[in-house]
């Protein structure tokens, strides 16, 4: 137990409580100091929380596929109280595999407890010669001269993400790019197809939720993905659009023309992350096998597949 002054300051070395414990402090001083530190066990702990959906799959198409929108990218920062939080990853949506086929939305992913519930919508799919992309998180791509999907399907402020690109119809035939979390997808042009958009940043430094490039004819350039994981697209018969980035939640590429192997691209996967200061108490328990890491004074839990976590 510290020695207390008459002044209230503490001497000694600073005393920390496990996560587990349950005991009571006989020493009021003491219980106020280590409350306002962060390490009385039971406080509600400051998380910031990223939380990336499934991004949308490009579709195929004889005239350049549109690229698929990034999966919805919504962060918070907000004191979770003791219990269990569940975590959903959402998988990416498949690509276009036949001529004219459309991309699939990705899948959603959550963090809740009953309580407090943050939800990020799947990415669209990008759309084929006759029908428009899908909306979602980010909205997909078009393929010739249709308009690129709305994003932000969830209506959320500040938005989840961005509208995808249209497409071109004449030569070289082209689809528009993916939007991505931060910036719309490009519309196709004379050159080819358009770039994804590129996504957001978030506090650990890594990109996340980019838009898939829109697909073009051999004649046109394909659509490159945005940063954050976004596929590129295609320009040729014999290859498929480039899949989003696994737990990036990027869109896939766009498919170049003809069917067979110039299918769309598969959407990547989603994650969620939770950073908290190492001054406060640790999560006790955790399921689906997340990454932990500590840098400058945070913890960090990456959830790659579902699972929960328990404060």
């Amino acid at each position: 137990m510290p020695r207390v002054r008459s002044n209230f300051g503490i001497i000694g070395n600073e005393k920390t409580i496990n996560s587990g414990s349950t005991g009571i402090l006989s020493s009021s001083i003491e219980s106020q100091y280590l409350k306002s530190s962060g390490k009385w066990p039971g406080l509600t702990t400051t998380v910031n929380f990223l939380v990336v959906a499934g991004g949308g799959g490009g579709s195929e198409d004889n005239t350049g596929g549109g690229g698929g929108g990034a999966g919805g990218y919504r962060t918070d920062t907000t004191e979770l109280g003791t219990g269990t939080y569940t975590i959903t990853i959402g998988a990416g949506g498949s690509g276009g595999s036949t001529d004219g086929a459309r991309g699939a939305n990705g899948s959603v992913s959550q963090i809740t407890n009953g309580t407090y519930t943050m939800t990020s919508t799947g990415g669209g799919g990008g759309g084929s010669q006759t029908l428009n992309g899908f909306p979602g998180g980010s909205g997909g791509g078009a393929s010739r001269a249709l308009l690129g999907a709305a994003g932000n399907l969830g209506g959320y402020t500040p938005p989840e993400g961005q509208r995808g690109g249209r497409g071109i119809d004449g030569t070289p035939y082209a689809g528009g790019g993916g939007g991505g979390a931060g910036v719309a997808g490009a519309n196709a042009s004379v050159t080819g197809g358009g770039s994804g958009g590129t996504g957001n940043t978030w506090l650990n430094g890594v990109v996340y939720a980019g838009g898939g490039g829109g697909g073009s004819r051999v004649a046109g350039t394909a659509g490159a993905g945005g940063s954050g994981g976004g596929g590129n697209g295609s320009n040729t018969h014999t290859a498929p659009g480039a899949s989003g980035t696994a737990n990036r939640g990027g869109g896939g590429g766009g498919g170049g023309y003809n069917s067979g192997t110039s299918d769309g691209g598969a959407g990547g996967s989603g994650v969620v992350i939770l950073r908290f200061p190492t001054a406060s108490a640790n999560a006790t328990s955790t399921g689906g096998s997340p990454t932990y890491t500590e840098s400058d004074g945070y913890r960090y839990f990456t959830f790659t597949a579902s699972g929960s976590i328990t404060f």
